[in-house]
């Protein structure tokens, strides 16, 4: 294992990290070659890494809030569509565990620019693509990052929301999600159902959420997501909701997964297409995200869908691309969904973030590890 003791003698390793902020969440990133190839030893030093079994992560490199208990593992692909291997994981400090059932599309707007430093990619003159396979959901992202001189730059005049100042973009160019987790862009078969007497849409391009108008939940959508969490009897409808559709969609009992997220969805207020409220799962998001975006915009372009109403996109004409302005608790970013040819069906996504590295170094890790207690 390349993690090595700092000295004979000493029951701290040394683990090679870069923390990364990818959009509006922040990641410790991994070379596969430095982790066990064992998925049970790597993630038991990940997990002692980060800071586990104590919700502070006090003892850990962990944030103690899902944006900031995250992990990404980077290797080169052996996909000949894709240049690096891109594996997610949701720390889940609390309980000793990391979920890889979804994929992060704010953490994925790093990954270029961390390949790129890491020479896992060849960077070019003026711009380089590097070609993400998501290893969670078996899909592609086209990550196109800015490289004057062939070296990546990381200022810019991109703003996005809940980041201060600006940085240079990140393109991110989907194609081939729909139905990426669940097999189906309506995994259900349906635009619309109820659950819990309840409407509902389900839906996956890129991420598997649920969507329900805030006001069939008696909320407006306006609340902060403090409020929001606050509020156990609306927390206590949406979990309920929600185990009943993952088992809809296909993805067995989610009572220990991440997915599907719930998004509560109304009409805009400041302009955009519409406004949001996520849940991921339990705890009201502070923004959105960038793959939940995808697949909540998604259902602005399938009629029958809950958006109806709430947006005239759902009953627009045929266009062959739609910009949807997401607004989300701490402002908004735009989607845009390429369509095909017949301007009805869904045949790619693009959208901005901007990612920048917070450190590089060595985590120190204890060789005690595998401890469960918390003291």
């Amino acid at each position: 294992m390349p993690a090595e003791a700092l000295e004979p003698d000493s029951d701290l390793l040394s683990l090679p990290c870069t923390w990364m902020r990818g959009g509006t969440s922040k990641a410790a990133f991994f070379h596969a070659k430095d982790l066990p190839a064992d998925p049970a030893a790597r993630d038991a030093l990940v997990l002692a890494a980060m800071g586990h079994a104590e919700p502070r992560q006090i003892d850990g490199i962990g944030g103690g809030h899902p944006l900031t208990t995250k992990v990404a593992i980077v290797s080169p692909s052996d996909d000949p569509r894709a240049d690096v291997d891109y594996l997610f994981g949701q720390v889940v400090a609390t309980e000793s565990r990391i979920d890889y059932a979804p994929t992060c599309g704010n953490i994925l707007s790093a990954v270029g620019p961390f390949a790129l430093d890491e020479g896992l990619v060849q960077a070019q003159q003026g711009q380089s693509v590097v070609r993400i396979r998501m290893v969670n959901t078996d899909s592609h992202c086209d990550a196109v990052v800015q490289t004057p001189g062939a070296r990546v730059r990381y200022g810019g005049d991109t703003a996005i929301s809940g980041v201060p100042g600006r940085a240079a973009p990140v393109e991110l160019r989907f194609s081939g999600f729909l139905g990426s987790s669940c097999g189906a862009l309506l995994p259900t078969g349906e635009a619309r159902e109820r659950i819990d007497g309840i409407e509902v849409t389900c839906i996956d391009n890129g991420m598997p959420v649920v969507l329900m108008r805030a006001a069939d939940l008696g909320v407006s959508g306006d609340e902060t997501p403090a409020e929001l969490d606050a509020d156990a009897a609306l927390k206590a409808r949406i979990e309920s909701v929600r185990l009943q559709a993952g088992q809809r969609m296909g993805l067995g009992d989610v009572s220990a997964k991440v997915v599907p997220k719930v998004t509560l969805v109304s009409a805009p207020r400041q302009g955009g297409t519409f406004n949001t409220r996520t849940f991921i799962p339990r705890k009201c998001h502070d923004a959105i995200g960038v793959l939940g975006a995808v697949s909540v915009a998604s259902a602005c372009v399938v009629p029958g869908t809950v958006m109806q109403g709430l947006s005239d996109i759902a009953t627009g004409p045929a266009e062959p691309l739609h910009d949807l302005s997401v607004e989300h608790p701490t402002g908004e970013f735009t989607v845009r969904l390429l369509m095909d040819a017949t301007g009805h069906a869904i045949a790619g996504a693009a959208l901005l973030r901007t990612a920048r590295p917070l450190f590089r170094g060595q985590v120190l890790v204890p060789q005690f590890q595998n401890r469960q207690e918390t003291p």
